[in-house]
């Protein structure tokens, strides 16, 4: 079939929610997969009448239920730009059942469709009673596309804020509503708890903030490294070219970030557009926040989420989740039928939902008795095989509610890196050891990585197929592998890692920079290995062949190591996702790694 205006529209079947529900809601680069945005279309098409759109059932009696329930509209609100007014492109659901309802509004994410995926959340929230308002933040989008926001991309800065309050005095003029409340996932999640706490009048009561960052520029640059490949795909996917997408200062804000240069000022960038920032803020106006994140995050690192949620003094609650950005969220945001055998996929989003209606529709429904953090284990879940070679979960991964964070972390373990031995490795030990060296070449990439592509990887991890490494195979020339022997547990667990692990290490290089990668590794008994968590971190300002001793975090992670793996660490000197030093040297360059007596080289493993 095809719309009023001639463009077609694809049947949707339960195949297209399936393929949500297993692989999903990211296609090519950070843009939603084409079963995304052929459901949204169809979910439009429905909403505005027009005939011949076909739906499974479920989904068309939703569709049905909002239209008659309310009033469907694409508009435009009107906000101000620098050399005249700017058309921010709106869908609003207005139910006109004559009784009073608080409205959500969601500003879109990062993608080039605008508002447009998630038409599923919207009649979800309609049929729980709320008005509904979906923008898109100014300069997103495809040109010529119906949820298309004109003017520049303002990247959560002043702008946004100050649209955000103009999207609300729309609201306010159009529903009537009794109360006030934002979702967004991803860059709408930044925004939201932006605008929750600048707005001027205060109208707020809620946010939900899904995959959200809380501090921009740690997100971005952190421990002295760039994450390159994260803003260069934010860059390519706004829905045109960097010249037509952001005005003059945020391009060479960009560019100065793309090249390393000025990282103060892009810093300060950064910083401004931070909830961390504006924390006192929302705490003074003790706006309820729902938080969500993933262990293994590709765009906004969970470190700077975790930090900002415990800054938070009011009503707050934290998801951690398997998996990368938006993969949990996903699914209940953009399609799901109920009989799906997929168990939990739903559970993001229904707590998500849960909050809202707590805070906007008075529900009695447990909310302010929730713990203010659970967090899932990664890898828990049992799966089994089927066809075309991955794998599906048949009970989802264990969650561990905590009464704050503060409970996450209960105790500590210290294993000492050791020389190489006959294997050509060093160990993890319980006892010191000083006086070794190992070097690597520096600046090339190995088999060592933390993912395969940025939110790919992450989300096959969510779907129960978390990426297998085997380290007999990384070239031990360019980096380094430390483990343990096979450790022993009770209850079949070795080891419960919760936390942000620290690694202490001498370094020094033939030149005047070094990058070291660390990962942290689950080495079964066969040899293969999982993932559990890395970080990066750029040393400067080295003399060059002069040892330094430099320590870092890792990103935090929850991981139940099995009685009977191994626990390996790899240092290697670059990752695709960042930046590395001496990018512009056309030499190889050597980094050796040490331990010198009174400042051993050591992994602090964090434990609960």
């Amino acid at each position: 079939m095809t719309t009023a205006s001639g463009d077609p529209i694809a049947s949707i079947t339960d195949a297209t929610l399936i393929d949500i529900a297993t692989n999903g809601i990211w296609g090519p680069g950070l843009t939603p997969s084409e079963s995304v945005v052929d459901l949204a279309r169809a979910l439009l098409a429905a909403l505005r009448g027009e005939p011949g759109v076909e739906l499974p059932a479920e989904l068309a009696e939703l569709a049905a239920d909002v239209r008659q329930a309310g009033t469907v509209d694409v508009t435009g609100i009107t906000v101000p730009g620098g050399d005249g007014d700017l058309r921010l492109s709106a869908l609003t659901i207005k139910l006109n059942d004559g009784n009073p309802h608080p409205v959500v509004i969601v500003p879109a994410g990062w993608n080039p469709y605008g508002w447009l995926p998630f038409l599923y959340a919207y009649l979800t929230l309609a049929r729980r009673g709320y008005h509904v308002l979906a923008y898109t933040p100014r300069g997103i989008g495809i040109p010529g596309w119906l949820s298309t926001s004109e003017g520049f991309v303002d990247v959560a800065g002043e702008n946004d804020r100050t649209d955000g309050s103009v999207v609300i005095d729309y609201a306010e003029e159009y529903f009537a509503p009794t109360r006030v409340g934002f979702l967004g996932l991803s860059y709408g999640s930044g925004i939201s708890q932006l605008v929750a706490a600048h707005d001027p009048a205060e109208r707020v009561r809620v946010v939900v903030a899904g995959s959200t960052w809380g501090n921009l520029a740690t997100s971005l640059y952190d421990n002295g490294t760039r994450h390159l490949e994260a803003v260069r795909l934010l860059i390519d996917f706004t829905g045109g070219p960097m010249e037509e997408k952001f005005d003059e200062a945020t391009q060479e804000i960009l560019r100065n970030f793309l090249a390393g240069r000025d990282m103060e000022t892009v810093v300060d960038w950064g910083t401004r557009r931070s909830p961390q920032t504006y924390v006192d803020r929302t705490n003074a106006r003790g706006i309820p926040t729902f938080i969500s994140n993933t262990w293994h995050e590709t765009l906004f690192p969970v470190a700077s989420v975790i930090d900002t949620f415990q800054q938070l003094t009011v009503p707050k609650r934290l998801n951690l989740w398997i998996g990368d950005h938006g993969a949990p969220e996903g699914p209940g945001l953009t399609g799901l039928l109920s009989g799906l055998p997929f168990p939990g996929i739903a559970v993001p989003m229904r707590e998500a939902y849960e909050w809202l209606d707590h805070y906007l529709l008075d529900a009695d429904n447990g909310v302010p008795d929730w713990p203010e953090v659970n967090a899932q284990s990664m890898f828990t879940y049992e799966t089994l095989p089927i066809p075309g070679g991955s794998r599906l979960i048949t009970v989802p991964a264990r969650r561990e509610p905590l009464a704050s964070w503060n409970e996450f972390t209960t105790a500590a373990e210290a294993w000492y890196l050791t020389g190489a031995d006959g294997s050509g490795d060093g160990r993890l030990s319980d006892k010191p050891a000083a006086g070794w060296s190992r070097d690597f070449e520096a600046g090339t990439l190995t088999d060592a990585v933390a993912v395969d592509a940025i939110m790919k990887t992450g989300q096959k991890e969510w779907f129960g197929n978390p990426k297998p490494y085997d380290l007999a195979t990384f070239d031990r020339s360019r980096l380094l592998v430390w483990a343990t022997d096979p450790l022993s547990g009770s209850g079949g667990v070795a080891r419960r890692i919760r936390g942000a692990a620290t690694v202490r290490l001498t370094v020094r290089s033939t030149v005047t920079a070094a990058t070291l990668v660390a990962y942290l590794f689950d080495v079964a008994p066969d040899g293969t290995a999982r993932i559990i968590t890395h970080e990066p971190y750029t040393a400067t300002d080295l003399t060059p062949n002069v040892n330094a001793g430099v320590s870092w975090q890792l990103q935090a992670a929850s991981y139940d190591l099995p009685a009977g793996h191994r626990l390996a660490l790899v240092v290697n000197g670059r990752d695709p996702l960042y930046s590395y030093a001496n990018m512009d040297l056309a030499v190889v360059t050597t980094t050796t790694v040490g331990s010198q007596t009174g400042q051993e080289a050591a992994l602090e493993l964090p434990l609960g």
